[in-house]
């Protein structure tokens, strides 16, 4: 093409170039090997169980390297084949730690030449068919909510992703875990989606974060139409069982979904022989009880909340009480348990125009009217001592970080599309998405260093994965040579050799 319109013009190299766009990425290929991610998979994983063609670790790895690309539908692994660069590492990395009998094996696997590096689409979605159970199907209700039971193959991820988030454990002494329980909805455009409450099709996860780490620990992917809390204490008893060994002590955090009475009194009457008593703070459902309740509240024992403002304490809008509130569900009994239920308010000031002035029952959030003024209110339960200025703020601490998460996950990974109508199917593609995650956190946290804790995935991408350089091959050696002045290059060789010292100390 000309250039006297353009000032470039593109040449295009040849294939066998050794060209790569993710220069960065095969550093995730040697987390993934030193944190045992690779032998889990191995090890919890078996629909590949003959000795021909993909195996399970290829096609979960290619799916997870996918995610870290930036990859969000099966079609977007031709992107990742066609980066012949990439392609090379990919192939030395997938045979990382296997013994020489394995590697052997792998090369076997091929009845003719190996062609492609990574599965291609119709592969994978053949693969992600083994998740989904037809029989389960067969048991939904028409209007009822309902929980297909995960096969072997979708109960593996979370063995899976307990041991990969257990490797952090190796030089940790905290021993407190604090569990943040929210369900998030995806939207989605298929068929065989059910609705859910904001009307909209879409699937509604339940996740379980673990605030310390920045790691999801656990997660239950369910339809659309599933309320947040359904059957909320047997996936909080779930999550616990993948806590690694060191953590002695927990406390829970959730929304007012979680408000549900036989939760509260596990975590409160030390069911969990392991963890004895849960400390909890949940927000409570604002009933015409608990608004009788705060109604009764002395003006006088409203406490303002503070904020910090150029090194001083200012007074906030916001206020909180104590609440003599007995729910009827345990009011009956003399044993019942003795939690405390606190409230907040917020005057609302809102400009209205005259013969505009909204209702009560007509605003998002619940409002009361006390002493003419009308406030924004909400309740929380707990069974913990801490004074409210410290308890309600450490409570709120889970809207920041825990649906950030979701918002990544959504957002920066690939689950905010999936990949077919079947539900197993798409429950595979949330898990592997939740493996890629997770497997992020741990670089930012013990590879990348501190300053990298807050950084999103489109500023890793922009600063270390997407980075050009060229794969060459020398005495039976392979390398990814990149560009000095890059800003990066002198991170990666770091990070490798913090990495190495990483699979050192795991042993």
């Amino acid at each position: 093409m000309a250039q006297k319109v353009l000032s470039y013009e593109y040449e295009i190299e040849d294939g066998k170039s050794g060209l790569t766009s993710v220069g960065g990425l095969p550093t995730y290929l040697d987390l993934a090997s030193a944190s045992g991610l690779m032998r889990s998979i191995d090890k919890h994983l078996k629909i590949r169980i003959g000795d021909q063609g993909w195996t399970d670790r290829q096609i979960a790895l290619s799916l997870i390297a996918l995610n870290l690309a930036g990859g969000d539908c099966v079609d977007d692994i031709e992107k990742l084949e066609a980066d012949e660069g990439f392609c090379r590492i990919f192939r030395k990395a997938e045979i990382q730690g296997l013994t020489r009998k394995g590697k052997r094996d792998m090369k076997r696997r091929w009845r003719k030449e190996r062609k492609r590096t990574v599965p291609s689409a119709s592969v994978i979605f053949r693969y992600l068919s083994n998740f989904h159970d037809k029989e389960q199907e067969k048991l939904r209700v028409k209007g009822k909510s309902f929980i297909p039971a995960a096969n072997g193959h979708l109960r593996a991820f979370s063995r899976i992703n307990g041991e990969l988030i257990g490797f952090e454990e190796v030089g940790k002494t905290e021993d407190t875990a604090t569990l943040d329980m929210d369900a998030t909805i995806t939207e989605t455009r298929k068929d065989n989606a059910l609705y859910s409450y904001k009307g909209e099709k879409a699937y509604q996860p339940i996740n379980t974060y673990w605030y310390e780490r920045g790691v999801m620990l656990h997660t239950e992917f369910r339809d659309g139409n599933v309320p947040a809390g359904y059957e909320q204490l047997r996936v909080l008893k779930e999550a616990l069982s993948y806590l690694p060994s060191g953590i002695k002590k927990v406390r829970l955090r959730s929304d007012t979904a979680g408000y549900q009475h036989d939760l509260l009194q596990y975590c409160d009457k030390e069911d969990n022989k392991r963890f004895g008593r849960i400390e909890f703070a949940i927000g409570c459902d604002v009933t015409q009880e608990f608004r009788k309740a705060v109604a009764e509240v002395p003006e006088k024992d409203w406490t303002p909340f503070y904020r910090e403002v150029n090194g001083k304490l200012q007074e906030t809008q916001r206020q909180w009480a104590e609440v003599c509130f007995v729910p009827n569900k345990i009011g009956h009994s003399k044993k019942g348990p003795a939690y405390r239920y606190l409230a907040t308010r917020e005057e609302v000031k809102q400009p209205e125009l005259p013969s505009m002035e909204k209702s009560d029952e007509e605003f998002l959030f619940p409002v009361m009217r006390m002493k003419d003024l009308r406030y924004k209110v909400f309740g929380i339960v707990t069974n913990m001592d801490w004074a409210g200025d410290v308890l309600i703020p450490w409570l709120y601490q889970r809207c920041g970080k825990s649906e950030e998460a979701h918002a990544a996950m959504k957002n920066d990974f690939a689950g905010g599309q999936f990949p077919s109508g079947d539900f197993g199917e798409n429950a595979a593609w949330w898990w592997i998405m939740i493996l890629a995650y997770n497997l992020n956190v741990l670089m930012k946290r013990l590879v990348l260093g501190e300053s990298w804790l807050n950084k999103r995935m489109k500023a890793i991408r922009f600063a270390l994965i997407n980075i050009a350089g060229r794969v060459i091959e020398h005495s039976r050696r392979l390398f990814i040579r990149i560009s000095g002045n890059h800003p990066s290059s002198e991170l990666l060789i770091e990070a490798r050799r913090r990495i190495v010292r990483l699979a050192e100390a795991s042993g």
